[in-house]
């Protein structure tokens, strides 16, 4: 059996050589749960802050929502982290790589309430003998207090961070366990609060009344980099206003917004419309007095060439309504529906209070129906409904499209609106070093494509509280801009629970009282502080000092314009910053045919059914191969390839310390063959050491995986008869030093890939972890003199062909070649010659073997006589 290993610190030379302890059968089975245990016990990867900075590479991972599931991209782009922290272990610095789980906000809230059978209500009071429904209905959802419903969040989100934490640890992710933080803790509240505590005292927070796009179905705001444009079928609706002149056709997909129509909009230079700009028209059904305006926003070539401006519809009519200074004329409310009080506007008429009481109450769509019909009755529908298809915005969690509400709600700057900020948020993406490169514009794409400042504020319950609460003047109304903060030795508060300070609970909702702010900030406001969260901001000074500004920032792709761009934002703003230096941008696991995987298509897989069924290092291997920033087609079949990789690891080094093969002092090395291949190893190493340093992963796993299979179907064919002692023992000790020296800088190479086999054999004969040994160091680990790599293809290629004389043959490779003609360039015949004995040994070539130079030669050919079987 294998002995345990200890704890090794960081090396500068490859770990001292002990006794051989090799298993009789070694397999890949087992191997993560037996490392996992042993990584633990010794502390592998805990992070020693008493290194200074230079010493240490900190890395700012995505903590992954727990109220979801892992899917095969959360595979792969951690492992692309994982690569590079493994790397930068073995270079010797201290890596600090902690895990987080993202557990708060609606998608926690959502599984909750399917899970358990529960809604919050704040209205309810608290049960502390509450018990959930024992056989939940998700579509019967009992109403339960907002302190019982974040009890049941907690609790839920506690069983599925278990499960996440145990899938981390099969694939091998070297992360330091004691530094894993969650976003909603003590710690992580009160360094979102304090966070924006300080924008509000710089200005950088502001609380404002205005258009605010609106989940109906989750209640709550949404911010710009929550849409998703989705296609959604709707039909075009030609009605008619009447102007002095006679009907103005407006062509809309809203009809049901017609109530909350303010204006006639047109281009200034649309000749049609010219006439009519600075007059009025009536609104059909309702018979409101509406201004027809210009504007450049107006698109002549759409529809009619004239639109409905309605307080409101989408973004556009936001902008109108800005710089026009339009009225408001809200009709749908914060539920959906349309608002069951007929708006004073409206109430001219008994005729247009009739009609509206036809729409109040309804859902935007049945009042789209039923505006339809008072259209035809009035004689204002031109047509019948034309059908379309049109690009619609959601919430992304969201399943029906939003709507635009008007709403107090808190923002913090981030170039939406200051010209400035922007331009120096851009600066701070160049500062970044992107890999790959074409992420960077990406990131400014989104910065220059802002329209308005990043709204925080939530209309939800299991988040962080705004930490503020408002003064009630006599007749019990908020005084929003005398708000009272909670001051930052207090944090974290919950303005819901807690009175603020001079006050009583008692006096809560009572004139002359106080109110507690009843928002959370969403999601992105607490991962946008994962920096200083994970590195003790204000909590630990020394060891943020020791990690901030980060190294390493890595994630997806999607996530460029949330959680990559507001951490920006936060560490500009507090830290005047970056938050790190380089950004390793992952891109899209798809299926085979390049689709987005969903459960819907039935397309997805399961990381946990793929680590079980083919291990660890195989689908470790299979997301190394994942380019950084590429898409890349999910092919089951590509694990085998990543499987017989680890199985080679294993069958290869138990053959090669079989041989005695345990002294790498590669200086002892003498024969041609082993100096060449020591030759090609240093590039090797030195060309994986450029890719890393670049975080191109893929090319150094790339280029170590084909030297090793050239190691193996090769070099090790060609000198184990010299090893065996067939030609003295200087051959054998050249060649058991090259093979020892080898072994060790190939395993190390592959550790960040493979950490699994490489450590169950490094045990075997190293002492310490392989995971805490020193990158190869050509100078140390591959001292040899240098001798021409050219010599080892050479050789190779000759053995090829010798050998596929044979396979042809359809006899045995142990069969002897009495004779043997190699044809090929002079130079590389030249080199040929150097390891002729090596050649012969491993061909079985007994006869004559002949070399013949052609200068019109690409490259060797072997021509063969066999001896008869």
């Amino acid at each position: 059996m294998t002995a345990t290993p200890r704890r090794q610190a960081p090396a500068t030379s490859t770990a001292p050589a002990r006794s051989i302890d090799v298993p009789d059968k070694p397999a890949l089975e087992e191997l993560e749960d037996k490392w996992d245990a042993i990584w633990s016990e010794q502390g592998t990867y805990r992070f020693d802050r008493t290194k200074s900075r230079d010493e240490v590479y900190s890395i700012d991972t995505p903590p992954p929502t727990v109220s979801g599931s892992l899917h095969v991209g959360h595979v792969f782009s951690y492992t692309h982290t994982d690569t590079v922290a493994r790397y930068q272990r073995m270079r010797g610095k201290e890596v600090f790589y902690p895990m987080g789980w993202d557990d708060n906000g609606l998608p926690t809230e959502r599984r909750v309430q399917n899970y358990f059978g529960v809604r919050c209500d704040p209205s309810v009071p608290y049960a502390a003998d509450f018990t959930p429904p024992g056989k939940p209905d998700p579509k019967r959802q009992i109403p339960i207090s907002r302190g019982n419903f974040i009890e049941l969040c907690e609790r839920l989100t506690a069983e599925d961070e278990k499960v996440f934490e145990d899938l981390w640890r099969k694939l091998g992710l070297s992360v330091d366990w004691s530094l894993l933080y969650t976003t909603i803790s003590d710690d992580s509240r009160a360094t979102a609060q304090r966070a924006f505590l300080r924008n509000v005292a710089r200005g950088e927070a502001y609380q404002s009344e205005a258009p605010t796009l609106w989940d109906v179905t989750f209640q709550t705001a949404v911010a710009q980099a929550e849409l998703e444009s989705r296609d959604y079928p709707g039909h075009y609706h030609r009605v008619a206003f009447h102007g002095a002149s006679g009907p103005i056709h407006v062509e809309t997909t809203r009809p049901e917004l017609i109530g909350a129509c303010v204006a006639l909009i047109a281009h200034p230079d649309d000749e049609r419309y010219q006439p009519m700009f600075g007059t009025t028209v009536s609104s059909p059904v309702f018979g409101v007095d509406l201004p027809v305006l210009a504007h450049p926003a107006a698109e002549p070539d759409k529809g009619a060439g004239i639109a409905m401006c309605c307080t409101f519809g989408d973004l556009t009519d936001v902008q109108w309504w800005r710089e026009l200074q339009l009225p408001v004329r809200t009709i749908i409310g914060r539920d959906g529906r349309i608002l069951r009080e007929t708006p004073e506007w409206i109430a001219g008429t008994e005729a247009a209070r009739t009609a509206y009481a036809e729409l109040a109450g309804k859902t935007a769509f049945s009042a789209r129906e039923a505006m339809v019909s008072l259209l035809r009755d009035s004689g204002d529908l031109d047509g019948e409904p034309k059908p379309t298809q049109r690009m619609t915005n959601f919430y992304e969690q969201g399943d029906k499209p939003l709507e635009i509400v008007a709403s107090r709600q808190w923002y913090i700057t981030n170039g939406g609106r200051d010209f400035d900020l922007r331009e120096a948020l851009i600066k701070r993406g160049d500062e970044i070093s992107w890999a790959p490169e074409f992420m960077r514009h990406r990131y400014t794409n989104w910065v220059n494509g802002l329209n308005g400042d990043w709204l925080i504020s939530r209309q939800r319950f299991f988040g962080v509280p705004i930490p503020v609460w408002y003064p009630l003047d006599g007749s019990g109304e908020p005084v929003y801009d005398a708000r009272i903060v909670a001051g930052e030795d207090e944090l974290p508060v919950d303005p819901s629970a807690q009175p603020p300070p001079g006050y009583e609970e008692s006096q809560r909702k009572q004139p002359g009282g106080f109110i507690g702010d009843p928002d959370v900030m969403d999601t992105w406001a607490t991962s946008s502080l994962t920096p200083h969260i994970a590195g003790g901001w204000e909590r630990d000074p020394d060891l943020f000092e020791h990690v901030f500004p980060m190294d390493l920032n890595t994630h997806a792709h999607e996530i460029i314009r949330t959680w990559l761009f507001s951490r920006v934002v936060r560490a500009h703003l507090e830290h005047n910053s970056v938050p790190w230096t380089h950004c390793l941008i992952s891109g899209f696991v798809v299926d085979p045919d390049r689709k987005k995987m969903s459960k819907s298509k039935g397309n997805v897989v399961v990381p946990s059914e793929i680590l079980d069924k083919y291990g660890s290092d195989a689908v470790r291997w299979r997301a190394a191969m994942s380019r950084p920033g590429m898409d890349s087609p999910f092919d089951e079949a590509q694990m085998k390839v990543g499987r017989r990789l680890a199985m080679k690891v294993l069958n290869a080094s138990k053959f090669v310390l079989g041989l005695g093969a345990t002294d790498g002092d590669t200086s002892a090395v003498t024969y041609p063959l082993d100096l060449a291949m020591i030759g090609r190893l240093r590039q090797v190493v030195g060309e994986a050491t450029e890719a890393f340093d670049r975080l191109d992963y893929t090319t150094a796993l790339e280029t170590s995986e084909k030297f090793f299979w050239t190691f193996c179907d090769d070099y090790l064919e060609l000198v184990k008869e010299r090893v065996y002692g067939s030609r003295g023992q200087e051959g054998a000790d050249s060649g058991r030093t090259a093979l020892a020296g080898a072994l060790s800088v190939q395993l190390r190479l592959l550790a960040p890939f493979l950490p699994y086999v490489t450590e169950e054999v490094w045990s075997w004969w190293q002492e310490g972890s392989i995971h805490r040994a020193a990158w190869p160091d050509t100078e140390v680990d591959l001292a040899a003199a240098a001798h021409d790599p050219a010599l080892l293809d050479a050789t190779g290629e000759a053995l090829a062909g010798i050998r596929g004389a044979k396979s042809v043959a359809k006899v045995s490779m142990r069969t002897e070649v009495t004779s043997a003609t190699i044809t090929g360039p002079a130079a590389q015949l030249s080199l040929l010659e150097r390891a002729v004995d090596d050649l012969r040994a491993a061909g079985r070539v007994t006869g004559e073997l002949v070399f013949q130079p052609s200068e019109g030669a690409a490259q060797i050919q072997v021509e063969t006589k066999l001896a008869e079987v």
